[in-house]
């Protein structure tokens, strides 16, 4: 099992910045890759960017240019720099720890980031 938390969310101006972190514990040895998504009212979860346990990188269009995944493994923590930040960001942030063969995706609890314009 993988226990995962977020943290970092909050209220922000438009064209403002935030970093979100997101500790993993548990069976962290068992986790291929990391990922935060994000889920706005009335919309479906959509993912940001992904980073796996030998550090590639993958990133959806939507925020392309705007946020950088990060990892310290020292840490088993995960970060999401969110730069320029539109209101149309405004949404639950999510990160999911996915685990290797049939173990599964861990979901945390998610942190909200508001956009104000």
């Amino acid at each position: 099992q993988v226990h995962v938390v977020e943290s970092g969310g909050g209220l922000v101006q438009a064209g403002g910045s935030l970093r979100l972190s997101c500790a993993a514990s548990g069976s962290t040895d068992n986790i291929k890759a990391m990922a935060w998504y994000r889920q706005a009212p009335g919309k479906q979860r959509q993912m940001i960017a992904e980073i796996t346990d030998s550090g590639d990188t993958d990133y959806s269009y939507f925020m392309t240019g705007r946020v950088t995944i990060s990892k310290d493994n020292a840490k088993n923590t995960v970060y999401l720099q969110m730069n320029n930040l539109k209101s149309e960001d405004t949404a639950v942030y999510y990160c999911a720890a996915k685990g290797k063969g049939t173990m599964g995706d861990f979901w945390g609890q998610g942190t909200q980031v508001t956009v104000s314009s």
